[in-house]
Formats: structure tokens, C-alpha cells, sequence
């Protein structure tokens, strides 16, 4: 049986424009996701739709798996009928999941010791940027693999960074995503704090996305806040595994990290709210009702749901 094919496992939000962006440069392709309505989203003539997991792992030699935690990671892999149990002749996978540093470790071990090679590739950007290929993307582990599979990562991303062993990829992603979660609470928090001491939402807007608080988070949440756009965007609770990471590292390093507990706390609060269906940018909702206010171009006043 030849395994000449390359995968991709996971149609989601993110998923399926990297997996339509890696169509155009692989063949065979085949793609596979649990939701079969998923598969219905896949541009291009040539792609095969695999029928189960174990049917893309006997036919492809490298599989990218997108999925939203390691329980689905470890089921697709390791499951009855999945990758590791059907696998044929030499084969890698790149995991763009975002799951926790030791878990991705401890995948990477096992699968060793069954002649799988795995590396752990989480990605950074929001969903449009998956669609465009702009994606920047972590990866950890074997620089033989990073090499041999360049082009496929190219074809997903615009910035490809090699960031260690196995592991390390997971550890960046945590990393930065931290550093970006902490951004959008100071701006949530301060925001309508600004407005409330009567600063115009107009002069805040072009200050915040234009001095020395620039900042991604800003340029990409700062206008939304302002048009009350608060759908369409990555969900706020599926992201929060993201901060429990680098708590996990944090605890694991006997590190101080009174920002980031600071910030988890912000995160935590909106998401007993009920904002967690919500983007990251919800977060302002909750210091909008303390203070009464709220930071909008069609500004009324006080505030109301």
C-alpha cells in the first residue's frame, strides 16, 4: 500500500483555510474531519476525502492534525482505528494544537517508540489569516522533519520558526499568547476608564493604534470594541487553555508571574459573565458595567446590555 499522500485532520475554524492552503501545493491530499458537513468547505477538485483516520494514516507519509485539545489529539492518534495503530511505513505528524508543553513531550516519546515522528506546531493569528496562508507558526521538534517539510509549512504561514526540540513549539506559542492576552486586558480595563474621566472614544482610538501602546491587539481589537463587534472572532474560553499553559510552565519553574494571575483573573470573570462565546474583547463589557460607561462610536451614555 503507498503512503505517498499528505493529511490534514481538523476543518475548523482555523483548520480549513490551512487545509485548502496546503491542497494547492500537496497531492494526494486527503483530509478528514469528525463532522463530515466539514469536509463540504475543502476547495479543489483533487482532494480525497478520507473516509476515518485510519484510512489517511495507511495512504500519507506526513499528517498535520488541527484540533481543539489534546483529548481529540490523543483519540485521533492513539485511539482504536487511529494513526498510530494503522500507520504505514515511515510516518510524521505536525500538530498545529495548541495543547499543553508536557503533553505534547510525552506524544512525542510514544510515538518514538513506535517509529512516528511527531512535532508539536502550534499557530499564531487569527482566522483570516489562516485563510490568507499568513500564519506564523511554532515549531518543536525534529530539525530533520522542519526541514523535509518546509514547503508544506510555507504553503500554511508567512513566518516559520524553528524553536527547539519537542516542546518548544508549545512553549513559544504560550509565550506569546500571554503576552498578547495581557495587552487586550489593559485595554479592556483602561478603555472605559478613559472614557468615564471624559476622553472622546475617537481621540482614545487614534492615540491606542498609533503612540507607544501599539500594539497587535490593539490595531485588531480597538475598532471592533468601538463597532461593538463581538462575534466572528475566536472564542474567549476556547483561548483560555492557552494561559493555563504558561501557568502550568510557571508552576513547573517555581516562577513568579503576578501579571499573568492578574490577567487570568480578568479572563476567569468574563467567562463567568457568560462572555465566553465571546472574543477576548468581551473582557471590556465587565469594566464597562462597573463603571457605568461604555466605549462605543454610537456613545448613549450609560451603560446597557
Amino acid at each position: 500500500m503507498s503512503n505517498s499522500g499528505i493529511g490534514f485532520i481538523g476543518l475548523g475554524q482555523m483548520g480549513l483555510g490551512m487545509a485548502n492552503n496546503l491542497a494547492k501545493i500537496a497531492t494526494p491530499f486527503y483530509a478528514y474531519d469528525a463532522m463530515p458537513a466539514a469536509t463540504e468547505r475543502m476547495n479543489g477538485d483533487d482532494i480525497i476525502i478520507a473516509s476515518t483516520v485510519g484510512n489517511m494514516a495507511a495512504n500519507c507519509h506526513l499528517i498535520f492534525l488541527c484540533l481543539p485539545s489534546a483529548k481529540e489529539v490523543n483519540e485521533v492518534i492513539f485511539g482504536a482505528g487511529g494513526i498510530a495503530e494503522l500507520a504505514q511505513g515511515d510516518l510524521a505528524i505536525i500538530d498545529t494544537s495548541t495543547i499543553d508543553r508536557l503533553e505534547a513531550i510525552a506524544i512525542h516519546n510514544q510515538l518514538a517508540g513506535r517509529g512516528i515522528t511527531y512535532a508539536d506546531c502550534p499557530i499564531s493569528g487569527l482566522p483570516f489569516r489562516a485563510i490568507d496562508g499568513t500564519l506564523t507558526l511554532m515549531f518543536g521538534g525534529s530539525k530533520l522533519l522542519f526541514d523535509r517539510a518546509k514547503p508544506q509549512l510555507d504553503a500554511m504561514g508567512e513566518f516559520i520558526v524553528y524553536c527547539g526540540e519537542s516542546g518548544a513549539g508549545q512553549m513559544m506559542k504560550a509565550v506569546n499568547n500571554i503576552i498578547y492576552d495581557i495587552n487586550i486586558v489593559a485595554l479592556c480595563e483602561v478603555l472605559p476608564l478613559a472614557v468615564a474621566g471624559g476622553l472622546s472614544t475617537e481621540a482614545l482610538t487614534q492615540v491606542v493604534t498609533t503612540a507607544s501602546a501599539r500594539s497587535f491587539a490593539g490595531d485588531h481589537f480597538v475598532p471592533r470594541m468601538l463597532a461593538r463587534q463581538f462575534d466572528n472572532d475566536f472564542p474567549m474560553e476556547d483561548a483560555y487553555k492557552d494561559i493555563l499553559n504558561i501557568q502550568r510552565i510557571a508552576i513547573e519553574k517555581r516562577a513568579m508571574t503576578p501579571l499573568v494571575n492578574a490577567m487570568t483573573s480578568s479572563y476567569q470573570n468574563a467567562i463567568a459573565a457568560g462572555y465566553g462565546r465571546e472574543p477576548k474583547s468581551a473582557i471590556i463589557k465587565i469594566y464597562e458595567k462597573m463603571l457605568g460607561t461604555k466605549f462605543s462610536d454610537r456613545q448613549t451614555g450609560k451603560y446597557s446590555l
